[in-house]
């Protein structure tokens, strides 16, 4: 909806001023509901935290130290992932794109930009001081949307949202054991509180859903599984510069650069393959193909990490094994196909053939971890043929399509 054509009240009033409007639930049913500028820089914000994330679980798995990187990892991609999946279903139902709306947002940025800061911190000394107040910013930020939200409706919606509004309080006071319990606590903490916050929507919502818009979310995360995606490629493409200024070792290199640039395209490919927003028909579909997802864009923006770490190892800037370098990108690689399948694409499989290509390929690309330095270029292959598998079965048995 664009600012010289303000968005009407339901009830057929006057459009509101631009300043200011009631933040009135948006129905399910809105056409030509898509993406905002505002939500797309927010995204990109956003992926500078998954970017620096890589970065550092990049280091950890280049110097051997995969048991503190890889958690590391986990708790840090928690942290944005949950941030901007609150934002996405928040936007979905309640968007007025007024001003306070605008840097209400914009304070949500600066958080993130405040977490990504503090990530290094957190991977290298387990100070998590600086992520705890970026991520204190973002739901403080948030917990005001919710407010206002709640002091624009009535009734069970109006409760809705004060639920929301008390549940992210109370968990950020809970991720305060983070900072002052002993470090082997930590990951308990944390498990813990992710499964306290996960629980927060499903337990407001239990009277009274909100009005996200199925088409938009499915845009959403559409759009920030392919900018994911970019930071991947941008990761493998900068670990192939700097290798080739110190080294030029090609006959090494250019196979890892074509298996990893196929491995993208391959993902890329297998996520958009099914129009996904026909299956989000309610609360429970929704929240775990939602949730779902910290799995799969963890694991897309790990394979970045995974290429940067074989070319360094290639080249020998890594202090790891040939084996351990290809399993820094067969293991995300088969964990992208094998979560996308699960929560995503299986919905519109129709048949075993088409049910079992993901599920096995999975395992052909785990496999191609005892291939060693031409485990890149194998995992390539079979994700190549995974797709061209795939769309030779949908030819013949066509998933449905939207009326």
């Amino acid at each position: 909806m664009s600012e010289d054509a303000p968005r009407p009240l339901p009830d057929g009033g006057p459009p509101p001023s631009r300043v200011l409007r009631r933040m009135a639930g948006r129905g399910r049913e809105e056409e030509h509901r898509a993406a905002t500028p505002l939500e797309l820089f927010f995204d990109l914000c956003f992926v500078v935290a998954v970017a620096v994330a890589g970065r550092e679980l990049v280091h950890a798995l280049a110097e051997g130290h995969a048991a503190h990187g890889v958690p590391g990892y986990l708790m840090v991609f928690f942290a944005i992932w949950w941030a901007w999946v609150n934002f996405t279903w928040f936007a979905s139902a309640y968007d007025t794109d007024d001003v306070l709306y605008r840097v209400v947002t914009l304070v949500q940025i600066a958080g993130v930009l405040i977490l990504s800061a503090g990530i290094p911190r957190a991977f290298d000394d387990a100070d998590f001081s600086v992520v705890w107040f970026g991520y204190l910013v973002m739901r403080l930020a948030l917990v005001s949307q919710w407010l206002r939200a709640a002091a624009s409706t009535t009734g069970a919606e109006r409760r809705t949202a004060l639920k929301y509004a008390a549940g992210v309080c109370l968990c950020q006071v809970g991720w305060l054991g983070v900072l002052f319990l002993p470090d082997h606590a930590k990951p308990w903490v944390f498990l813990l509180m992710a499964v306290l916050e996960m629980s927060v929507p499903a337990v407001a919502e239990m009277q009274q859903e909100t009005a996200w818009h199925p088409h938009h979310i499915a845009e959403r995360y559409g759009l920030f599984t392919i900018i994911v995606l970019g930071e991947t490629v941008s990761a493998a493409t900068v670990a192939v510069q700097s290798a080739l200024e110190e080294n030029e070792a090609l006959d090494e290199l250019l196979p890892m650069a074509a298996g990893g640039l196929l491995l993208i395209f391959a993902a890329f490919w297998i996520y958009f393959a099914v129009p996904i927003h026909l299956h989000l028909a309610s609360n429970r579909q929704a929240f775990l193909w939602g949730y779902g997802h910290y799995l799969v864009f963890g694991s897309a923006a790990a394979i970045g990490a995974g290429i940067e770490v074989a070319i360094e190892q290639a080249v020998g800037k890594a202090h790891v094994s040939a084996f351990a370098a290809a399993g820094a990108v067969t293991v995300p690689g088969a964990l992208f196909m094998f979560s996308v399948w699960l929560i995503h694409s299986r919905h519109y499989k129709r048949g075993p053939a088409q049910q079992l290509v993901l599920p096995m390929s999975a395992l052909a690309v785990l496999a191609c971890t005892f291939a060693g330095d031409r485990a890149v270029l194998l995992t390539g292959l079979v994700a190549s043929a995974t797709v061209a598998t795939g769309v030779w079965l949908s030819t013949r048995n066509p998933p449905p399509t939207e009326a």
